[in-house]
């Protein structure tokens, strides 16, 4: 495990490869907590259904949403189960996909869905009413900018962006889920990816890092305007451990925003 800069060749690669061969033990570990039929912002639990981020249900009914780095698309399937005409999740994985489709087959909830790079999304121009993303794709590759007009492009003029992700503060701290994780052990400011790699030197598992600023400055870049900035508070009664997420540290710092955005 080391830092350092990534190219987006080598960041693409080492996502497909670490999700196509993590995704059993990742949906056998979390799929009761995600829900088949569910959407679940962030390991704090906020659900859509508790927080209506996405906007009024009825609504959005009449929208075309796309689902970025949707993995088995549990939370596209929650919309399409409840009305939503046109929904299209994503994922860079083939093997979360074929998870989206046992879980279609076991909830009877058919989600339409494409393998895709967020980096260069196969849909035309202003396809999409409403863009959204729960922890996917977007902290796995280099350039958050590039992912973030790409996500604009395909929105239509007056569209919604909304995506959660690791809070920037978070990477300040060791990935420790207790009271040994409050310690600041590295800067803020570093922006060099998080990198696992084999014996030979190869990513084989990447995540990048970058400062609210830089999230806000994409925002901006692409053409958005950021509306809202979520950072949800850890529930009473929430006992569950996800990695460094747990009710520990959940209670004292953030460890997850989601960004809320509109095309002009």
């Amino acid at each position: 495990m080391e830092r350092r800069a990534v190219d987006p060749r080598e960041s693409v690669r080492a996502g497909r490869l670490w999700w196509d061969g993590a995704a059993d033990a990742y949906q056998a570990d979390h799929g009761d907590f995600l829900g088949d039929v569910d959407f679940v912002w962030c390991p704090e639990g906020l659900t859509e259904a508790d927080i209506g981020l996405l906007g009024d249900l009825d609504a959005l009914r009449e929208r075309r949403v796309l689902e970025v780095g949707g993995g088995a698309g549990q939370c596209g399937r929650w919309l399409r189960a409840r009305g939503v005409r046109e929904v299209v999740s994503f994922d860079l994985s083939f093997r979360q996909l074929q998870h989206a489709r046992r879980i279609d087959e076991d909830s009877g909830t058919r989600l339409p869905t494409v393998q895709a790079d967020v980096q260069r999304l196969p849909f035309s121009d202003a396809a999409f009413d409403v863009v959204f993303s729960s922890f996917g794709a977007f902290p796995f590759v280099p350039s958050a900018d590039d992912a973030l007009a790409e996500s604009a492009r395909v929105l239509r003029p007056g569209g919604l962006l909304v995506f959660s992700v690791t809070h920037p503060v978070r990477w300040s701290f060791p990935d420790d889920p207790t009271e040994h994780g409050f310690t600041v052990h590295q800067s803020y400011f570093d922006r060099r990816a998080y990198v696992e790699e084999d014996d030979h030197g190869n990513a084989i598992y990447v995540e990048h890092h970058r400062t609210v600023g830089d999230w806000v400055r994409g925002i901006a870049g692409a053409g958005l305007v950021l509306r809202d900035l979520t950072e949800p508070e850890w529930p009473e009664g929430h006992d569950r451990v996800w990695g460094g997420w747990g009710p520990v540290r959940g209670r004292m710092i953030p460890g997850t925003a989601i960004f809320s955005a509109v095309k002009p």
